[in-house]
């Protein structure tokens, strides 16, 4: 008994180390919070994206004088749905709340946040920052070399078709996901990322890959991710409340893949700057032809699972047909949707 007493002491001891390790930070706090929750920023540093021209949305003569259906109800409710909204034809139709969220509440955007980023660097193209999407990675970070000397480009950032080893795993508090999630060191994961095969060929989702296009838009532009978006995007879409941008650490690197914490009204600003082509009160804020590319998906690449042609992702968005209907949206990981209906519209 005393051995066995000494020996699970000695592993509680090396378990102890092994958490209290200044690189296993990460682990502690995974092991404390568990699951990434909708409401965690409060738990990082955040960046604020300042909302400089706040103007709420104009309100349909139809406003809310409808209802959910009720045979949606219950999927609504296994869900844990905290808000539902449409826009329609420019206008605020439909709002509903749960749960005490209400028109104010952040909530984390999770990886709607990469469609986010694709849009900072079309942004960054049209300011002459980046010169366009086949410009090699190499030109911003060195690191980043290519593989068997075909050049990783931004276009193979924006597509998830880099070719590196970043395991994008939820299942396990180990993997290179948590650790970006959780942990206080952003770019020792991002450049730690291997090139193990050619870019351009397979499509495989990656958080790392968006979180490496991050860094090429903070080198391009010379500004913090979130301080760029706000000046492009977010002030000019007249979002009405300012955002926080979770960071790795105190005026650290935005948790660019992820972490971009809004309320549902503002983050339909980007679903209507699809149907806009890029403009806003008649200001361009994004050049038509990079967003079309964004919102279609790269044919060229084989689906990684199925190894038939990607037909559902482009530039860090997302798309579906439903009913005959194209469908462009932004997608988080618990559920945060921003459905764009281009046929849907008025005009």
């Amino acid at each position: 008994m005393k051995k066995a007493g000494g020996f699970i002491l000695l592993f509680l001891g090396c378990i102890l180390i092994y958490l209290i390790w200044p690189s296993n930070d990460y682990l502690r706090r995974a092991l404390i919070h568990q699951h990434p929750k909708i409401d965690q920023y409060s738990i990082f540093e955040n960046r604020i994206v300042e909302a400089g021209s706040p103007t709420p949305w104009q309100t349909s003569p139809q406003y809310n004088q409808h209802s959910i259906p009720e045979e949606f109800l219950p999927g609504f409710e296994r869900y844990g749905t905290i808000a539902f909204l449409i826009i329609k034809d420019g206008e605020l139709f439909f709002e509903q709340y749960w749960e005490n969220y209400s028109p104010e509440s952040h909530s984390n955007s999770f990886s709607m946040a990469k469609s986010i980023i694709s849009l900072g660097i079309g942004c960054a193209i049209d300011d002459g920052f980046i010169i366009n999407t086949n410009q090699p990675v190499s030109d911003f970070y060195p690191e980043f070399q290519g593989y068997d000397n075909i050049p990783l480009t931004i276009r193979h950032l924006l597509t998830m078709s880099a070719g590196v080893d970043f395991e994008e795993e939820y299942t396990t508090s180990f993997s290179p996901t948590t650790q970006l999630y959780y942990g206080k060191d952003l770019h020792r994961i991002t450049f730690g990322m291997k090139e193990i095969e050619e870019p351009g060929k397979r499509f495989i989702y990656q958080s790392g890959v968006t979180q490496l296009l991050a860094y090429v838009l903070e080198k391009a532009t010379g500004e913090p991710v979130s301080t760029y978006i706000s000046r492009k995007l977010w002030t000019p879409m007249q979002a009405e409340e300012n955002a926080l941008w979770s960071l790795d650490k105190k005026d650290g690197m935005e948790k660019a893949y992820c972490c971009f914490n809004s309320n549902a009204r503002d983050f339909a600003r980007f679903g209507q700057l699809i149907l806009n082509k890029g403009s806003w009160n008649n200001g361009q804020l994004i050049f038509p032809d990079y967003l079309q590319q964004a919102i279609t998906p790269d044919t060229t690449l084989l689906y990684e699972y199925t190894n038939e042609p990607n037909l559902c992702y482009g530039y860090q968005f997302w798309y579906l047909t439903y009913q005959g209907l194209a469908v462009h949206y932004l997608r988080g990981i618990l559920g945060q949707y921003v459905f764009a209906i281009p046929e849907k519209m008025l005009w």
